[in-house]
């Protein structure tokens, strides 16, 4: 960098707020220019933060991806932490994938899924 510059930035380094807000104001009326956001880039912004609050999830699906080697441990699971009766449980394990829940609050599809997997299971919450 030449000598100039480093003069330059030295000297924008002394200056208070008040100072650099009128050089920027001085610099964009010389060269008309403007230092502000183009409006283009703000929707891109916007949208980039939109995957993180969707990230929060209130409701999971769970889904019973595989009943695992020991069907009947994951039928007495299904049913300790389902309204399923037996019939339905066996019939839900043996046609595995299934969906087991459509909108479950995160504590219940945390707890349905540990006990699903205790069991050798294999539970996907999405």
């Amino acid at each position: 960098m030449a000598k100039s510059y480093e003069q330059i930035i030295d000297q924008i380094g002394v200056m208070s707020v008040l100072e650099l807000a009128e050089l920027v104001k001085a610099l964009e009326e010389k060269f008309g220019v403007s230092a502000a956001m183009p409006v283009a880039a703000a929707p891109a912004a916007a949208a980039s933060e939109a995957p993180a609050q969707a990230e929060v999830k209130s409701e999971y699906k769970v889904t019973l991806k595989d009943g695992g080697p020991e069907k009947i441990k994951t039928i007495k699971a299904l049913r300790s932490v389902t309204t399923l009766g037996l019939t339905e449980a066996k019939k839900a394990v043996e046609e595995a994938p299934t969906v087991i829940a459509e909108a479950a609050s995160k504590d219940d599809a945390k707890k349905m899924k540990e006990a699903l997997e205790a069991a050798g299971a294999k539970v996907e919450l999405s």
